[in-house]
């Protein structure tokens, strides 16, 4: 699971545009147990991220890791993009303004 709370962290910031003046973090929380986790954060250059977690069917053949969260960054245009997302057994799920959608089939 904290390969995952990494992963996912690491996939908002590398999404982040490059910051030339150094960024500070304005806010920072997270809470890690044994079946769940929930995150959030802030920085001065406008980036935030937050998602919780929890593992579902634990035990069973069907165990997984259900996240929910969101993560946004302002970009060199200008503007701020945002995305939400859900991970869980199906994939890695996003939605944003921004982002193409898939043909129904």
């Amino acid at each position: 699971m904290k390969f995952l709370i990494v992963f996912v962290a690491l996939f908002a910031l590398a999404l982040a545009a490059p910051a030339e003046k150094e960024v500070t973090v304005l806010r920072s929380e997270s809470d890690v147990g044994p079946q769940s986790f929930k995150y959030t954060y802030e920085t001065s250059d406008g980036s935030a991220a937050q998602a919780a977690g929890e593992l579902k069917n634990a035990g069973s053949e069907n165990e997984a890791i259900v996240v929910k969260g969101s993560f946004s960054f302002v970009a060199d245009d200008g503007q701020t993009y945002t995305v939400n997302y859900i991970a869980d057994e199906n994939g890695f799920q996003p939605q944003g303004a921004h982002l193409p959608v898939a043909p129904e089939a």
